[in-house]
């Protein structure tokens, strides 16, 4: 799947971080140049430090061959206005974040597809709308230095490894088993397999890293 990103602030950064990470192909506009450097360093997608409210950005960014676009800045005009310069292109899905409710309504007229309050844009919840996650919950804690995620299981090198060998380390610590539906803390003897979920408190810093180990 090819998901263009609008914004690299935190959302549509980590956005895009879940998304590779998961094997999908990401463009990640942003025309903050230190935001865009920032995000050069952090993922193996295509950066294109420019306005994604610019035809000729959208265009740079191949977005006639997009399956999703998602508006992720902090800004309702910029995202409004791309959103719908966009479906001239006719991509599967349009996602775009509103931080005015006042401003909901607008969104919905034009057609978007999903619009995504301040209280909803939480990374892994635009991921869930765009191809049903391995992580499907994050919840920002404090004052944005630890996460929690809930993530499905599927790397081979943590499947059949036990709980206390897996965590807890520097950067994260697993807070929780389910299973059978049921939310369970894990016992330290518990064995991952394939298809479970399990809850991970991790650092800020360090989310991308532990994605990676539990699902790539």
């Amino acid at each position: 799947m090819y998901v263009v990103i609008m914004g690299g602030g935190r959302v549509g950064l980590n956005l895009a971080a879940s998304l590779v990470a998961s094997g999908h192909d990401v463009t990640l506009i942003e025309n903050d140049s230190n935001l865009c450097n920032n995000a050069a360093g952090e993922l193996d997608a295509l950066i294109i430090c420019g306005n994604g409210t610019d035809i000729k950005t959208l265009e740079e960014a191949n977005i006639s061959d997009a399956d999703v676009f998602v508006a992720a800045t902090g800004h309702d005009e910029a995202n409004l206005l791309s959103s719908i310069l966009v479906k001239e292109y006719n991509p599967k899905k349009i996602i775009a974040r509103v931080s005015n409710p006042d401003h909901e309504d607008a969104f919905k007229k034009v057609g978007i597809d999903d619009v995504i309050s301040p209280e909803l844009t939480a990374a892994s919840y635009l991921e869930k709308l765009i191809i049903r996650p391995k992580i499907a919950d994050l919840i920002i804690i404090g004052q944005g230095n630890a996460e929690l995620l809930e993530i499905q299981v599927e790397n081979k090198n943590v499947i059949g490894k036990k709980v206390v060998d897996l965590s807890p380390t520097d950067d994260y610590i697993i807070a929780a088993l389910y299973k059978n539906g049921e939310i369970n803390i894990p016992k330290k003897d518990d064995i991952l397999n394939r298809g479970n979920r399990i809850s991970v408190l991790v650092k800020s810093n360090a989310v991308k890293k532990t994605t990676k180990l539990f699902t790539a």
